[in-house]
């Protein structure tokens, strides 16, 4: 089941200048956008490829 509409949020450790935006409420998508451009399109991403993204990035 696919959510109506995507639930948008920004990372607490991201800055006001250089943000993105993620809508993960969808099962099986994430979706990520400029905060400052959403006119430029967003990103859809397969759940398993942004989980093993964010368990890479967490590595430092």
């Amino acid at each position: 089941m696919q959510p109506k509409a995507p639930n948008w949020r920004t990372s607490s450790y991201t800055g006001t200048e250089n943000c993105v935006e993620v809508a993960d409420n969808d099962p099986q998508h994430v979706m990520v956008r400029d905060t400052k451009s959403h006119d430029r399109g967003l990103m859809v991403i397969q759940r398993t490829a942004w989980t093993a993204f964010v368990k890479y990035a967490k590595q430092g």
